[in-house]
């Protein structure tokens, strides 16, 4: 007896599907963390600390004329990379995640390199995940990470930017000048004025 094979896959065909309406996905949080790659470009020879409060105080909004506030209540350093051109023969550059804070040690190692000929000097350091430039940070006066440049190294520093549900907004260390209040504005690696810093901000329309 011949079986009606064309039958059965039909039959084998048909299933039975079960509407399953999926649910929305959990919520891991209602704060804004933002990644952001910020280009400076020393006017002058640096040799100093970068602090966490220098970091935040980089993007300012205006509250009033002369007031600013951080945009952003926590910092965390991605990683760190300088060009710095051979001036008078030769250029150095040195990084160096320090993390002077007494428990939040960075991890000490030293990034260098220095120019030949027509090569720049090139740096690209980042932090060890657990030191205090690995993780989110407040703003304070521990030091990010030391940097020592020449004149003209161009410096970009790739940070992630975090602002909470129930954070607050801290004012600025330097006061404003003349600015428009609503306005955001930029200011120096170092966090002083466009006039006054000498890491100045590259590549943005509103400096303070």
């Amino acid at each position: 007896m011949r079986r009606n094979t064309k039958k059965n896959k039909k039959r084998s065909g048909k299933r039975t599907a079960l509407m399953v309406v999926p649910r929305p996905p959990p919520m891991r949080s209602n704060g804004i963390i933002h990644e952001h790659r910020m280009r400076f470009v020393a006017n002058a020879a640096f040799n100093s600390n970068v602090t966490f409060q220098n970091l935040l105080d980089t993007v300012l909004f205006a509250a009033s004329s002369v007031t600013g506030y951080d945009v952003f209540e926590a910092v965390r350093v991605n990683f760190v990379e300088c060009w710095c051109t051979p001036d008078n023969g030769v250029s150095t550059v040195t990084l160096v995640y320090t993390g002077f804070t007494v428990g939040a040690a960075g991890d000490q190692r030293v990034h260098t390199d220095t120019s030949s000929g027509i090569e720049p000097a090139y740096v690209k350091g980042r932090p060890d995940p657990l030191t205090q430039a690995g993780l989110f940070q407040a703003s304070t006066g521990a030091v990010a990470f030391s940097l020592q440049c020449p004149v003209n190294t161009v410096i970009d520093v790739h940070v992630t930017l975090r602002q909470a549900v129930l954070g607050s907004f801290v004012a600025a260390q330097n006061s404003l000048s003349a600015a428009t209040t609503g306005v955001t504005y930029y200011r120096g690696l170092d966090g002083k004025a466009t006039a006054a810093t000498v890491l100045p901000p590259v590549g943005v329309f509103a400096v303070q």
